[in-house]
């Protein structure tokens, strides 16, 4: 069911991009360096998976976050301190083949998956190893991306882990769109001409574009943090997409709107108005389809609704909270 949301929402105190040069060095990096706990466990095929989370002393709450491709948790330091700020335990964990986690290939530059299914099994073992064992509410997911197919992979194979699940410009569908005969063609003479993994046409290793040829954010100041934690940490590093990712991608795709209409728990879809990364009109398709869905649309927003602009992102923020409650 596909609703708006037109009511105004309550502000939250979250960090403004005027003061982020000074509080992300003196405040959010302290706070990330001294109050998380950080492990890894064994995931599927013994892939090693990094995570990092932090425990309220008095919690409202708890969230998990599933990030997006290309993502680590060193991304999220800032919307970690913001949701501690606002009352909740947070717990992370960084995907198979990227951020610090176990890379499959040679080349960690590949962005690859054998199947998405990996992504889900690895969550559960996340949730069972890490989060219940330290938080006692059941927890409401925050998905962003990539991570908001594996958190809905996820929440379809397993409908009790997970109260309630906020998606951030959720990966339902992938830009530039093209027929399914040509996609699947192009997937089918890539495999034949790269029988092993390799980059699909037209993708290559990690690249720090500048800020004026960015599609993500419209603030410069998150954007510059954000390549900033790149570079100083080049491990977490990843290119773009192999075949096989992408693959993997439009089966778990199809799967989640195929089964769409019987999603389980409640859920709030925000849609960056200005988005060039994700399918927007396939994204509000399956959304319309989830049981019990809020869709939001932020006009203007580009694809990281939680690194960009203020005006931006407060409203994402704030939306997101104001659905937990």
């Amino acid at each position: 069911m596909l609703g708006a949301q037109t009511k105004s929402l309550n502000m939250n105190a979250f960090s403004k991009e005027h003061e982020l040069e000074n509080s992300y060095k003196n405040v959010i990096v302290p706070f990330w360096d001294s109050q998380m706990s950080f492990g890894s466990f064994q995931g599927v095929a013994d892939v090693k998976i990094a995570y990092s989370f932090v425990k309220h002393s008095k919690p409202v709450g708890s969230i998990v976050i599933s990030t997006g491709r290309i993502e680590s948790m060193l991304k999220y330091k800032e919307v970690v301190f913001d949701l501690y700020q606002a009352g909740y335990s947070v717990f992370i964990h960084d995907h198979r083949g990227q951020g610090l986690s176990g890379r499959m290939l040679g080349n960690k530059h590949l962005g690859y998956v054998t199947d998405f299914s990996d992504y889900v099994a690895d969550f559960k073992t996340f949730i069972d190893k890490v989060v219940t064992q330290h938080s006692e509410y059941q927890p409401n997911l925050l998905c962003h991306s990539m991570g908001g197919a594996i958190g809905a992979m996820t929440i379809m194979r397993y409908p009790n882990l997970f109260k309630k699940v906020a998606f951030s410009a959720p990966m339902f569908g992938i830009l530039p769109v093209l027929p399914r005969w040509l996609s699947r063609t192009l997937l089918s003479l890539h495999n034949v001409f790269f029988p092993e993994p390799a980059f699909f046409w037209g993708q290559k290793n990690y690249e720090s574009k500048p800020f004026d040829r960015n599609e993500l954010t419209h603030s410069q100041i998150r954007y510059q943090i954000f390549r900033n934690e790149y570079h100083d940490q080049p491990d977490i590093q990843l290119g773009g997409v192999t075949g096989s990712w992408l693959k993997a991608a439009i089966v778990a795709m199809d799967d989640i709107e195929n089964e769409a209409s019987d999603f389980p728990i409640p859920s709030l879809v925000i849609q960056a108005g200005g988005d060039t990364v994700v399918d927007n009109k396939r994204q509000a398709r399956v959304a319309n389809k989830l049981a019990n869905c809020r869709f939001m649309i932020i006009k203007k927003a580009k694809h990281e609704l939680m690194e960009e602009q203020d005006i931006f992102r407060d409203r994402a923020m704030n939306a997101i909270l104001d659905f937990y409650k």
